[in-house]
């Protein structure tokens, strides 16, 4: 199948409207859209959440049989459906099914008089699905006649500082990364561009980064190394109860800025260490934005063939402590800041380091 973007993520809450409210509070999302048992969504309640051109949809279930309901009993708060823009859904799913992908919800129309977008459902990975959308309008009709769009809700998104998905992180059992890696090509035409051994202390893992020939949809595959001593995304699979998304990151187009507004607005990010900074220019040379911006805010910065990013991560505020959120800036760089994880791997850790002890009383 041919893969054109990223059109949305779908997030499974406890509840919707209070995640929304978080997430406008917190990093400028604002409401584009409602939906639930009114509008002809039975036994849910969703929020559709947007800034620049990410699209976020959080919803809840209603009833305990609801899969939103399941879901988050099972994993908390987190990632469930990855939208994947085609040209035709129909074709899409065919495609997906002919290769060995398992069907869910056959293609099914959405309309209101004014627009019509149709959507089909394949399954993922663990508990992630995978929703194949077939769209000609952009995100302006989102889903006609379930989810009622606010008018105006996209005015001045051009200055938005959060502006696109740039990809997803996903942690998978040890022994499951290549099967993970193959299930992507084979189904949904992803191919390796990425792969490293990464080693942190007595800690090791595998990633391996599938990307679409578009470049629409990246994700990055972990499986931590059993033969080395256990680490965070060990914590993450046990905590998250099984396979998952760990992190999103957003791209902007000026990380400075972003970070000064969002911990305006009460935003923590992960601590990076200060010696970081006192070699960071024997290790990279002269940077895009200089190292006195960088360390007061704890940006980090990496350099491949193409040129440089900037990234950091905000501290989890999910009560598992597994999904988080990154925020990454390309100047140029097509990578994912391999020099970076240690640093970065080392504030989670110390992030992590303060629950360890009390996270698996309270998992249920």
């Amino acid at each position: 199948m041919k893969v054109l973007a990223l059109d949305h993520i779908e997030f499974y809450v406890a509840d919707a409207p209070a995640a929304a409210r978080s997430l406008r509070s917190s990093c400028g999302f604002r409401v584009y859209g409602h939906g639930g048992p009114e509008t002809g969504l039975a036994g849910q309640r969703s929020v559709l959440l947007g800034q620049g051109e990410i699209r976020l949809l959080l919803t809840s279930g209603l009833h305990e049989a609801h899969p939103a309901s399941q879901f988050v009993a099972r994993h908390g708060d987190g990632v469930a459906v990855i939208a994947i823009r085609t040209a035709s859904a129909a074709a899409a799913y065919a495609d997906v099914t002919g290769a060995g992908g398992t069907g869910i919800c056959a293609p099914r129309a959405w309309e209101n008089g004014q627009a019509r977008v149709v959507t089909a459902e394949v399954a993922g990975f663990a508990d992630v699905r995978y929703r194949l959308v077939e769209r000609d309008d952009g995100n302006a009709h989102f889903q006609p006649g379930v989810i009622e769009m606010e008018p105006g809700a996209g005015a001045g998104s051009g200055h938005d500082l959060l502006r696109r998905i740039d990809h997803a992180a996903v942690c998978v059992p040890a022994g499951e990364l290549d099967a993970t890696v193959r299930f992507h090509e084979k189904v949904f035409g992803l191919a390796v561009t990425f792969q490293e051994y990464i080693e942190v202390g007595g800690q090791g893992m595998n990633s391996k980064v599938v990307q679409s020939p578009s470049g629409g949809l990246t994700l990055t595959l972990i499986e931590p190394d059993t033969g080395r001593a256990p680490g965070q995304i060990d914590d993450f699979l046990a905590w998250h109860d099984g396979a998952g998304i760990q992190h999103v990151a957003y791209l902007t187009e000026d990380i400075v800025a972003a970070v000064r507004a969002l911990a305006g607005r009460g935003v923590e990010f992960a601590v990076t260490p200060t010696g970081y900074y006192d070699i960071l220019g024997g290790r990279l040379g002269l940077t895009d934005i200089a190292v006195e911006e960088l360390r007061p805010l704890g940006i980090l910065v990496d350099r491949d063939h193409w040129g440089q990013m900037f990234q950091i991560f905000l501290k989890s505020t999910h009560i598992r402590r597994t999904y988080f959120t990154e925020l990454i800036d390309r100047r140029g760089a097509r990578t994912f800041g391999t020099s970076n994880i240690p640093a970065l791997y080392a504030a989670k850790e110390r992030e992590l380091a303060e629950i360890r002890g009390t996270v698996g009383t309270s998992r249920a």
